[in-house]
């Protein structure tokens, strides 16, 4: 049967891969990226030839066509992002729900997991993680300031992910909303790692607003 390898890959520093990540891709017969020219830095680092292809937002049905004939055809495959978790936040998700739904008992779909922003903000917070709540990144326009209200409610953390564009807009919303604690995340795990802690209207004036942005969002202690 073949095999559909989801590879998660490091978010920033390349050394945050594992071993099984490595012979994975080494092992495969194709690499389908969201970016080769990203995919292949990480490959050259470790020295793996193994073929790239892409895969990413704008890929058509043809493309999810092609890769569930190679499927289907005895090929071993694995899907990367341009970091971290395939599927989080991201248009492997689109693939997966397809070939789940096409392939059945022709293909195997099977986790390599690694590096991820979300646990990396989350294993340093010091917010109650025990449970929290993942939403990805926040509406640019339509449904945004309900997406906000919605967030305020939620009696466990909140992690976002933002970018660098409007990541002070997004803190000033919340701000405007209630009062939160933040740990924020710039560049982890990357030369220029930042981490920015406290009340939301303290951390905004820190923030170099360049990078991508990982944000835990917690009700100000009492």
């Amino acid at each position: 049967m073949a095999k559909l390898y989801i590879v998660a890959t490091p978010i920033g520093n390349l050394e945050d891969i594992s071993i099984r990540a490595l012979e994975t891709l080494k092992g495969v017969d194709l690499i389908l990226c969201e970016d080769t020219r990203e995919t292949k830095k990480l490959l050259a680092r470790y020295g793996i030839k193994t073929p790239v292809g892409s895969y990413h937002q704008h890929s058509k049905l043809e493309k999810i066509n092609y890769i569930a004939d190679l499927l289907k055809q005895g090929k071993n495959l694995a899907l990367v992002s341009d970091s971290g978790t395939p599927g989080i936040s991201d248009p492997g998700n689109k693939l997966i729900s397809i070939l789940v739904d096409e392939l059945e008992s022709k293909a195997e779909i099977i986790p390599v997991p690694g590096a991820s922003a979300i646990t990396a903000i989350a294993s340093i917070s010091g917010f109650p993680m025990d449970k929290f709540i993942f939403l990805g990144f926040p509406p640019h326009k339509k449904g945004r300031q309900k997406f906000f209200k919605e967030l305020a409610e939620y009696k466990y953390p909140v992690i976002l992910y933002e970018s660098p564009y409007r990541i002070i807009k997004t803190l000033k919303e919340l701000s405007s909303i209630r009062d939160f604690e933040v740990a924020i995340g710039r560049e982890l795990t990357k030369k220029f790692e930042t981490i920015y802690r406290g009340e939301i209207r303290d951390v905004i004036n820190q923030i170099k607003p360049r990078g991508e942005f990982t944000i835990a969002i917690w009700r100000k202690k009492s």
